[in-house]
């Protein structure tokens, strides 16, 4: 069941309720494995404002470096830094309350070694107060996976469409279509699963594999362009409110909130130039 938050607003808006809420753990979130237990919900979040909204209705909320897109207008995720994720986890974490906050490790700052993928992975959640890092990759990445879990940072796979590799291959179309994929992805998540990840992403695959893969491993799946048999799905926040008109297939749209801004900037222009705002209730009149 879903549960209400009562929002206390005489509290800032960087602490938006009264008393902090006991957050979901990454153990918590490792038993709601399996078809009995309520899908888990996660989206994404970069800042305070869209935490505070998004937290309430979700178990996990990721800082994702989708951001580079959707936030600096950047063409892939390629570029996006680790002060880039830092500044925008520590914000999310600020504003949330209830989820786990997991925390994208950027292009980068990983594959090098198990290392280096520690090095940055712990600054990364000694900067924000995230409680796991996401990183991408399936077999080759499952000795960093190990090596991160063994000394206390839990980890998130994502295995399938792979944006950070989208030089290699090739675009973003759906992964999985010839057999080899297909048992690659399997194998993918498997390995990392078996590694210690407590979790780990499909992304943008045939419906069987992300079937095949929840059924396979131990541990959570969270779908994304997957299948509603995995046990959770994310989507990024501003794709499932409608904030952007192109948006990949697997996004269903809630809302329409391009056009809704739209609309409300419109009025806005309009009052502006007709000089009925500020009106009477928006200006400060003198002192008596």
């Amino acid at each position: 069941m879903s549960t209400t938050y009562t929002i206390d607003s005489s509290t800032s808006r960087a602490t938006p309720v009264s008393a902090p809420m006991k957050r979901l753990t990454v153990p918590a979130i490792r038993k709601r494995k399996g078809a009995d237990n309520e899908p888990l919900v996660m989206l994404t979040a970069y800042t305070v404002r869209m935490a505070q909204l998004l937290d309430p209705h979700c178990d996990m909320l990721l800082v994702g470096d989708s951001l580079g897109q959707v936030i600096y207008g950047l063409p892939s995720t390629v570029p996006v830094t680790l002060e880039m994720m830092a500044a925008h986890g520590a914000a999310v974490v600020r504003g949330s309350y209830h989820a786990l906050v997991v925390i994208d490790m950027p292009f980068g700052s990983y594959e090098a070694s198990p290392e280096k993928a520690f090095e940055s992975a712990s600054w990364l959640l000694k900067q924000t107060g995230a409680a796991a890092v996401k990183m991408e990759g399936g077999a080759a990445m499952a000795d960093t996976v190990r090596f991160l879990s063994e000394r206390g940072i839990p980890v998130m796979g994502h295995v399938g469409l792979t944006p950070q590799a989208v030089n290699m291959l090739g675009g973003y179309g759906a992964r999985g279509r010839s057999d080899a994929e297909a048992e690659k992805i399997v194998g993918d998540a498997a390995a990392v699963a078996e590694a210690g990840a407590f979790a780990v992403v499909v992304e943008g695959v045939v419906e069987p594999i992300a079937i095949e893969v929840t059924q396979r491993i131990g541990c959570p799946v969270i779908g994304i362009g997957a299948s509603k048999a995995c046990d959770g799905q994310v989507l990024v926040a501003e794709d499932m409110l409608g904030l952007f008109e192109r948006t990949p297939r697997f996004v269903k749209k809630f809302d329409d909130m391009a056009g809704r801004i739209s609309a409300a900037v419109e009025r806005y222009a309009a009052d502006v130039r007709a000089r009925s705002f500020p009106g009477e209730e928006q200006v400060y009149a003198p002192k008596n």
